[in-house]
Parts: C-alpha cells; sequence; structure tokens
C-alpha cells in the first residue's frame, strides 16, 4: 500500500505540473496514465463502470468524474480537481488535489483552501479508537464554518486491493458513530465541497457531476493508513 500510494501521489504531482493553460485534460490524461505504467502501475479507472478516462479530471463547477477530453482546454484562472488512482502490485493508491491554473479568484483561492484544511482536520481523526464519524464531523464541521457546502451524496471509503471497500467515509455526520478505526485499516478520506449547495448534476455524458448552481467545486483526498499512534499518509511523493 505505501509503494501503490507513493505511485499514486507522484502521478498527481506530475498532473500538477503539467496542468497549464493551454493543455487539454484528454494529454494530461495521457501524461499521467504513462508515467504510471512505466513504473509498472496500471490505471484501474478505466473502464470501471465503463469510465472512459485513465483518470478524472474535473474543471471548475465540475465536482468530480470528469472524462478526459481533446475538446477541454485548460485555461488561466481555471481550477482542475485531478482524482488519480494507481494499481501496484495488487494494491491501490488513491488521492485527488485541485489545482489552479495561473491565478485564480480570492472567492475561489478560500474555497481551494478551506477543503484542502478540511482533508487534514479529518486526517487528525483518523487513530486508533475513534470512529469513522470523527473523521466526518471533522470535515463538515470545517467546511460549514467556512461557509461552503458538504457534498453529501458522494463520500470517502476504504481502498486496499480494490477501488472502492469497507468502510464508507462521509464527509457529514456525527462522532462517536460508526465502524471504529483500527490499525491495519486503509481509508480514502476525500472531502468534496461546493461553493453555493450541497445539490449536484450529472451531466448528460452520465459521469461528469457539476456543483447544481454552476459554481466552483472543490476536491482533495489522501489515502490514510490507521497506525497504533498517528495516521500515516500514503499518498505521499516520497516517505
Amino acid at each position: 500500500m505505501i509503494k501503490a500510494g507513493e505511485l499514486a501521489a507522484q502521478a498527481l504531482e506530475l498532473a500538477g505540473k503539467n496542468a497549464v493553460a493551454g493543455i487539454s485534460t484528454w494529454e494530461l490524461d495521457r501524461i499521467v496514465n504513462d508515467f504510471i505504467v512505466s513504473k509498472g502501475g496500471h490505471s484501474p479507472c478505466k473502464g470501471y463502470g465503463g469510465f472512459p478516462g485513465h483518470n478524472c479530471f474535473s474543471v471548475n463547477e465540475e465536482l468530480i468524474h470528469g472524462i478526459p477530453s481533446k475538446k477541454k482546454i485548460l485555461k488561466e484562472g481555471d481550477i482542475i480537481s485531478c482524482d488519480i488512482v494507481a494499481e501496484l502490485d495488487g494494491y491501490m493508491g488513491d488521492n485527488t488535489k485541485t489545482f489552479r491554473i495561473g491565478t485564480i479568484s480570492d472567492e475561489t483561492e478560500r474555497l481551494l483552501q478551506a477543503t484542502e484544511t478540511a482533508l487534514y482536520k479529518g486526517i487528525e481523526q483518523a487513530v486508533k479508537g475513534n470512529r469513522v464519524g470523527d473523521i466526518s464531523n471533522a470535515v463538515q464541521t470545517y467546511v460549514e464554518g467556512a461557509g461552503y457546502c458538504v457534498v453529501k451524496k458522494y463520500i470517502g471509503h476504504g481502498v486496499g486491493r480494490e477501488m472502492h471497500e469497507d468502510p464508507e467515509v462521509p464527509n457529514f455526520g456525527k462522532p462517536g458513530r460508526g465502524p471504529r478505526l483500527i490499525p491495519g485499516m486503509t481509508i480514502a478520506i476525500e472531502p468534496m465541497v461546493n461553493q453555493t449547495t450541497d445539490q449536484v448534476k450529472v451531466l448528460s455524458d452520465n459521469w461528469t457531476v457539476v456543483e447544481a448552481n454552476g459554481k466552483m467545486s472543490a476536491h482533495f483526498e489522501h489515502t490514510i493508513l490507521i497506525t497504533e499512534s498517528k495516521p500515516m499518509i500514503l499518498t505521499l511523493p516520497s516517505h
């Protein structure tokens, strides 16, 4: 899991370096997938439920599951959420970051900062003896305190040999509820946050999920290992 997580993190880092004005999300997808394959890995999103891309690239109001496209060209002021899963030797690393394309508005910058901070508030609660609800509540409390909306239709999850495993890890809930966290568990914590509403719409491609009011969305994610002490972030470029 550490090796798979590191590969996923390196691929995400590569996506961020190449996410510049003028590049298409299709080209970004090709670059990232070629890198994963070059390291002996595999992009399991390709074909998952029929998904046509290797990775999910969601721009601006697109929250998740954006399909890579030659027609979708990044421009100055955009944001792009790169959700990248890498499989290596039968294990999965799953991570997401919302990147800035050049200079973005102050309003959008605040959304990104709040969403990323909420991720780390959730990670702080991912300790032995706590429950999933402690993570969920920490994320929700911070996001709503910052004036934004937690999307409730989509949630985090366990991750290991499969991309999505038990337990479910919502971004909302009450502390002290849900499955107990025990050492050895690996989970994906992933706040998905909208600017103005918790409601979303799915576009006609049957994949791309957007903020219902057409405003900005942000998404940050790490794969976490529950240990005997503090949580270990597996999706870091190096350990």
